[in-house]
């Protein structure tokens, strides 16, 4: 808190893909009394492998067949893909099944 006022200073690291769009969601959120400055601070490898898959037992039985948490490499990688036009392998759907009419049409 700066003394004499009533203002907030609260310093924080965030990904310059995760900022888009944050100071209109900032304002939006406080009703426009925040407004956040931001500014580059530095670049920082990100350390996980965007095409890891778990093939051994130990990582099925810790992460899961699809392993549940979100790889933030290929997150970033496939927004950047999309961005630019580029091919995307997602799936749309998963475990669909037929709908059935339960009357039949005369």
């Amino acid at each position: 808190m700066k003394e004499g006022t009533d203002v907030f200073i609260i310093k924080a690291v965030l990904p310059v893909a995760e900022s888009f769009g944050f100071a209109d969601e900032i304002r939006k959120r406080t009703s426009g009394l925040a407004s956040p400055q931001l500014v580059f601070s530095h670049w920082e490898v990100i350390s996980s492998d965007p095409f890891w898959v778990p093939t051994t037992e130990e990582e099925y039985l810790h992460f899961g067949e699809k392993a549940d948490s979100e790889n933030q490499a290929r997150k970033y990688m496939n927004a950047v893909r999309k961005r630019k036009g580029l091919y995307v392998e997602e799936k749309i759907v998963e475990h669909a099944e037929k709908q059935r009419t339960l009357s039949r049409n005369k």
